[in-house]
């Protein structure tokens, strides 16, 4: 009865599963290489999520050698976006995680495992399907939405809901019975014939969470619906086969699937993979945790990362401070080493769920562009701002040469300066270098008093040369004090502070902020070098008459 039923319900399925076993062979890798994937739906909406465990998938491949591809999953044409799919992926792309094989941005496929996009592939779901019909493992079902909806309110206060044993009506109709139904136009899903027991249990390995111990699947699950496409259960299973898929990384709200999934490869006689069951991003909320929200979240949304200007860079090397235990002391044992040489491993995995914290992130960036060359930054922020920021745009087509030399100014040094975390910080941190953007504020701190810097200030305009070197323009600095009632030196001045108005950490911040508005900026030497005399000149004799006004009332 099984063939005639099969032949019957896919009378025009003529190939068997081995001629799909034969077209698509194991691959040729070396052992141990393990071949993961990402299974987007064609939904839009690219969440931090999806990215981390994007991340999880490309990585676990890329520690072994192995194969990272891209299948979409778009059998529920329903919820389906047209375009959905490459914006994913260029998201994706711009952290690195870029596809050896599968839908390529471009709307493509590349690899000899395709199609990699699930709407083309019925032929073969189907020629499964009839496989398990003939094993006496699948059947058709004629329930109707209402009579399914009975099924569920009679199981009210039953430990397993659903399509099971005395509940699966169309489990044992005969081969006439069927027939008579088709003949009669009815339309049919196709059903597992669950082989589950419910008083056994299945056992499994997760990579992440190690073992675990759930109840055997009983329910006899839809397979195919009724226009022949398959649900995700069924197709994923296939797929993960004959793609050779050995690890397959996901969300933890998988694993209540997995004794259904590892069923469905027993019954087809597919060696299951490998699941590695990621738990989800969480963030801490007035002391409690909670899962990382797009509602709640803006960043949430990868987007968030581009348009505030966190380099890809910044976010990958803080996402692998969430994503394996030990990569922090990794980092502080190979500061200069790429990120890529890292030895990933599933098992170093928060088994809980990583908590996303915006102020490690920001650190971690702080630190990620200090290390970067002035040229890299000018590069990055620069096709940043062209699409966010049109102001700092402007000001960086003006010279790029002087923005990339106040970009410049401390890097490479021993200890870098850290006050960029984000291109979005740039045009603050360098405005007191363009006159557009120059805010005058004359506050003083420490020991300095306006008398102080009208005369540290009338000293310094006439000694002030743009030939000096560093030394000489600090020791024109030491110069000034003794006349204006300072020490050059900070420890006499700590010893007898009575005897000074100040010393030469008073005089050089006096003329740092009539220079910058600032009392905190890098290097005041190279800023000074680069603000060129004629501005210097002009900046000091607004300083000096503010600072007269003030004396003066």
């Amino acid at each position: 009865m099984n063939k005639k039923l099969a032949d019957l319900l896919f009378p025009n399925i003529d190939k068997t599963p081995q001629y799909y076993e034969e077209l698509y062979p194991p691959r040729n890798l070396k052992e141990g290489a393990r071949v993961t994937r990402l299974a987007p739906s064609p939904t839009g909406f690219l969440h931090f999520g999806n990215l981390f465990t994007g991340m999880v998938a490309y990585k676990t491949a890329k520690a072994t050698d192995g194969i990272f591809y891209v299948r979409v999953e778009d059998t529920d044409q329903k919820r389906k976006i047209d375009g959905a799919v490459e914006v994913m992926l260029e998201g994706l792309s711009a952290y690195g995680v870029n596809a050896d094989e599968g839908v390529m941005i471009d709307g493509s496929e590349k690899g000899e495992y395709g199609p990699y996009t699930q709407s083309k592939r019925k032929e073969i779901y189907q020629t499964y399907a009839k496989y398990l019909v003939e094993e006496g493992l699948a059947y058709p079902c004629f329930c109707s939405a209402e009579e399914l909806e009975e099924i569920r309110n009679s199981q009210e206060g039953e430990d397993i809901k659903g399509y099971y044993g005395k509940y699966a009506k169309c489990r044992d109709l005969s081969y006439e019975q069927i027939k008579e139904k088709i003949d009669a136009g009815m339309t049919w899903t196709l059903r597992l014939k669950s082989p589950g027991d419910i008083n056994k249990k299945c056992y499994f390995d997760d990579m992440i969470k190690g073992k675990i111990e759930m109840p055997e699947n009983v329910i006899d699950i839809v397979l195919l619906k009724t226009d022949g496409i398959p649900t995700y259960h069924f197709a994923h299973v296939i797929d993960d086969h004959l793609m050779r898929t050995t690890h397959v990384t996901r969300g933890d709200e998988w694993i209540a699937s997995v004794p259904l999934h590892l069923q469905l490869f027993r019954c087809l006689g597919f060696k299951p993979v490998k699941y590695a069951h990621v738990a989800p991003i969480m963030k801490e909320e007035n002391g409690n945790k909670r899962k990382l929200s797009k509602r709640k979240d803006p960043e949430a949304a990868v987007t968030y990362y581009k348009k505030e200007g966190f380099p890809a860079a910044s976010v990958n090397e803080y996402m692998m401070t969430i994503m394996n235990s030990n990569f922090e002391d990794w980092r502080k044992m190979n500061k200069d080493a790429d990120i890529d040489s890292f030895p990933f491993n599933l098992k170093k995995m928060s088994v809980s769920g990583a908590l996303f914290d915006i102020a490690k992130l920001t650190d971690v960036s702080k630190n990620v562009i200090s290390m970067m060359r002035a040229e890299e930054v000018f590069a990055l922020s620069y096709e940043w701002a062209k699409e966010f920021n049109e102001t700092l745009a402007a000001l960086y087509a003006k010279d790029e040469s002087y923005a990339t030399a106040i970009l410049n100014i401390d890097r490479g040094n021993k200890k870098p300066r850290k006050d960029i975390a984000k291109w979005s910080d740039i045009q603050d941190y360098i405005s007191y270098m363009y006159d557009e953007t120059f805010e005058k504020n004359y506050e003083l701190c420490g020991n300095a008093t306006p008398q102080l810097a009208v005369e540290v200030l009338e000293l310094y305009k006439d000694r002030f040369d743009t030939n000096d070197d560093k030394d000489n323009w600090f020791g024109k600095i030491k110069d000034i004090c003794e006349p204006v009632g300072c020490t050059p030196n900070v420890k006499e001045f700590k010893a007898d502070p009575e005897k000074f108005k100040g010393h030469v950490g008073d005089v050089s911040t006096i003329i740092r902020v009539a220079l910058t508005g600032r009392t905190n900026t890098p290097d005041l030497f190279v800023i000074t070098a680069l603000l060129g005399k004629e501005r210097v000149n002009e900046r000091i004799e607004c300083a000096i008459k503010y600072y007269k006004e003030k004396i003066n009332g």
